[in-house]
């Protein structure tokens, strides 16, 4: 009892002076402790979820989003649209006076196509096996699932919806252009953008495309035409941006407080919930903690490349020594946070084996003193995010991501699409519960001894 008591003094301390550091006066305190949207009862924070409650800004993440999401759009593993993203984040990171580092890494060559119709933009997928780095234009002809073909489409762009990828092959056969292939989906989740898998190579671009765009094609009343282009990428690196911030109380080294996200989305979709959201929670976490006194070191750590299995975090983890994997009190990871999906009313604590740690323990007390607990699901066991590499290392970890009640699988219809915008898939209420969250169960752990 006398070490648990010595430690909640030297939080309590921790805490305190980092109220005082950010000049809290009683009026913005009594603010901070007003019931919260969608609590269940007024708040009893504590001094170090004060100084993080009164500082947190959702417009100040929201601009960051802007940027990612409408200004640069899809941000795909090493390409481009990420390294614009990378310096982003790096630039806004530097400026709040962290230590940044870009950290490289190679990835996979990627296959992209995007299609122009009047002032509209899409990105989608393009066939390996398809024309590559090549442009087409034309009208086009809707064959549905290609049961019968004209005999001659010379000049047509094809479309198919549902059909196999050899209907591609014969569609070139017959002098098309170019094909886009189109999925409708039966379930609910929605189709998103593809690279399609060829049986043979053919000399015509092929485009795989999201529902989005199958049904914007399909509604035209008038003849559409198109003009698109397919790229390779090639030898591409992708990027970690990791900011550093010291402890500020003297003694011996402590360990480090980690809070994550990943920056990339997949191809066609500019990525607002997935991850936007988690992204710019770590950069408006960073500008609010960067003055905070606490016992810990503060690191926050974006991953390129998550889309494309973890690539990112894993080469992070895999290149830690012993000695500073050890460091780590807690990976705080941050993916899909913001969505506006009705039934997404469950704010969940997934762990890779189900079991509480560091991370989901500090969550679920910082709810409880917000007044959010109902609201809070798990822990549950689920990877397919930045913590599973963690875990794997024997460190401390767990995702934290809005779904619905139903379980930690249920996510919004839009997810992966085109439709993952700020306007169709972004609550700010829900982005606010989350930077507090996470943000006092963070800056929780940095003020332990």
């Amino acid at each position: 009892m006398a070490a648990l008591r010595r430690r909640d003094v030297l939080a309590g301390t921790a805490a305190l002076a980092g109220v005082a550091a950010v000049g809290l006066n009683p009026a913005s305190a009594l603010a901070a402790t007003a019931p919260r949207t969608g609590a269940s009862r007024a708040p009893h924070l504590l001094w170090s979820d004060l100084a993080v409650a009164t500082r947190v800004r959702t417009h100040r993440a929201m601009e960051h989003l802007r940027v990612l999401s409408d200004d640069i759009g899809p941000r795909v593993g090493g390409t481009g649209a990420e390294h614009r993203a990378r310096d982003h984040i790096a630039r806004v990171l530097r400026d709040l006076r962290y230590d940044v580092t870009l950290q490289p890494f190679p990835v996979a060559d990627k296959h992209l196509g995007e299609i122009r119709t009047g002032r509209a933009r899409w990105q989608t997928g393009a066939a390996p096996l398809g024309a590559r780095d090549a442009s087409a234009r034309g009208e086009v002809v809707d064959l549905g699932a290609g049961e019968t073909l004209p005999d001659d489409l010379t000049g047509r762009v094809a479309l198919f919806v549902g059909a196999a990828t050899s209907a591609a092959v014969a569609a070139a056969a017959r002098g098309a252009a170019a094909v886009l292939l189109g999925r409708i989906s039966t379930t609910a989740t929605r189709a998103s953008a593809f690279s399609p898998v060829l049986p043979e190579a053919v000399a015509v671009p092929v485009l795989g495309i999201a529902q989005v765009h199958v049904e914007r094609l399909r509604a035209s009343a008038a003849p559409v035409r198109l003009a698109l282009s397919t790229t390779h990428h090639a030898n591409l690196t992708s990027y970690n941006v990791i900011a550093d911030r010291r402890a500020t109380f003297p003694g011996p080294d402590r360990g480090v407080v980690v809070v994550s996200a990943h920056y990339d989305s997949v191809p066609g979709s500019p990525g607002a919930n997935d991850d936007g959201s988690g992204t710019v929670l770590c950069l408006e976490l960073a500008r609010v903690l960067r003055h905070l006194p606490t016992q810990k070191a503060v690191r926050f750590a974006l991953w390129g490349s998550e889309e494309q299995g973890l690539v990112g975090s894993r080469h992070y983890v895999n290149q830690l020594a012993d000695a500073e994997a050890a460091r780590i009190a807690g990976c705080f990871q941050n993916d899909m946070v913001a969505t506006s999906h009705d039934p997404a009313t469950a704010y969940w604590l997934l762990s890779v084996d189900g079991g509480d740690n560091t991370t989901t323990s500090a969550v679920a007390a910082a709810a409880e003193r917000f007044g959010y607990a109902p609201r809070v699901k798990g822990p549950t066991a689920r990877g397919s995010s930045d913590h599973v590499p963690f875990h794997e290392r024997g460190i401390a970890a767990a995702n934290f991501s809005w779904r619905g009640e139903a379980g930690p699988a249920s996510l919004e219809p839009i997810y992966h699409t085109p439709e993952d915008t700020i306007a169709a898939n972004v609550s700010t209420e829900r982005l606010k519960v989350s930077m507090e969250l996470v943000g006092a169960a963070a800056y929780g752990v940095a003020c332990r001894a």
